[in-house]
């Protein structure tokens, strides 16, 4: 798998459609907003397709425009990173990781009827073979340097919810036998609100706590405020990511990117806003912002990073809302054999 900063030929989506998540017409409207807001972000940089429910198409490109692709396909909801393939390649062929999904680990409010065979769908589209796994996975619970590192979380891969039985061994191959990587490093949880009862959650993704931004630095969410229970555990990541090394022996540079002011949503929960949850496309970084004093904090964090991109923020709350972020509804698939990568 390669890493995200890597050539795109494009990215591939879900358009929000009725079902519990978005579980009134405000609610799926504001969505298909804010979906659209990230979808034209990508645009700029790069194409994109996206998948919408059938008879959907209409309202979908009203909101999308005119230079968005639009495919058919029956779907339950709308989180592509965790629905759609994991795209792998030799350099010069490209192919489609297909993980069992089941959603989220079977929770109560989820369906995934549909949304399991989305993966399967898209590499259909995208004119490549699939190879299916056996491990119940998202691609919101893995991040990969794309030089044998993988950062993984134990809740997710190692959660009774998804792979009862499981040994670390047993994950750990199948891991690295579909992404090619050789060392995983484990993260033991994700942030609080990501878990029941505080509302829609994956029990623990990664990609909301910590992600590569190239080779040997990891970007590390962090919580200023002592008073959420997420400042400990998220002191804890960046401590013990500082003692580990990637698969190439490098120790680990731990940028710190601290959580925005907000600490409780309207209805009074914990939120896990969260700035690690971003995109990096061709020429850019789609970066969430929360209308907070810290967004331009992190988006100055996100361009010493990534110089040579342009550092795009989108407001993120109605997706957070949901359950997700702007990395979450997002996928890549990488250009391969000569292909510049996009427009």
């Amino acid at each position: 798998m390669p890493p995200e900063w890597a050539p795109h030929e494009r990215t591939w989506m879900a358009w929000p459609g009725p079902n519990t998540t978005f579980s009134d017409e405000a609610e799926l409207d504001a969505s298909r907003r804010a979906w659209a807001d990230v979808a034209r972000a990508v645009r700029r940089f790069e194409p994109v397709t996206m998948v919408v429910g059938p008879g959907q198409s209409a309202g979908a490109r009203a909101l999308l425009g005119p230079d968005i692709d639009l495919v058919e396909r029956e779907l339950d909801d709308a989180w592509m990173r965790d629905i759609g393939p994991t795209f792998v390649t030799d350099g010069t062929r490209l192919a489609a990781v297909d993980w069992v999904f089941n959603g989220w680990g079977a929770q109560e409010w989820a369906s995934w009827e549909h949304d399991r065979k989305i993966a399967r769908a898209v590499a259909e589209l995208a004119d490549v073979p699939v190879h299916g796994s056996p491990l119940v996975n998202e691609g919101g619970g893995i991040h990969v340097d794309g030089e044998g590192t993988v950062l993984l979380t134990e809740t997710v891969q190692l959660g009774p919810e998804r792979n009862p039985g499981w040994t670390r061994e047993r994950v750990e191959a199948e891991i690295h036998a579909r992404l090619g990587t050789s060392k995983a490093v484990w993260l033991p949880r994700g942030l609080t609100a990501d878990y029941p009862p505080h509302g829609y959650g994956t029990l623990g993704h990664i990609d909301i706590v910590a992600a590569f931004a190239g080779p040997g630095v990891i970007v590390a969410h962090t919580q200023p405020d002592p008073a959420h229970p997420d400042h400990g555990p998220c002191a804890r990541n960046v401590e013990f990511l500082r003692t580990q090394t990637d698969a190439q022996g490098r120790p680990f540079e731990v940028v710190e990117v601290p959580a925005p002011t907000v600490v409780r949503d309207e209805d009074g929960r914990w939120t896990d806003y969260s700035y690690i949850n971003h995109y990096v496309c061709n020429g850019g970084v789609v970066l969430c912002a929360f209308g907070d004093p810290r967004d331009e904090e992190a988006a100055a964090v996100f361009r010493r990073l990534y110089p040579d991109r342009e550092v795009v923020l989108v407001d993120a709350r109605t997706i957070f809302a949901g359950g997700g972020g702007i990395h979450c509804i997002t996928q890549q698939q990488p250009a391969v054999s000569g292909d510049s990568g996009g427009e």
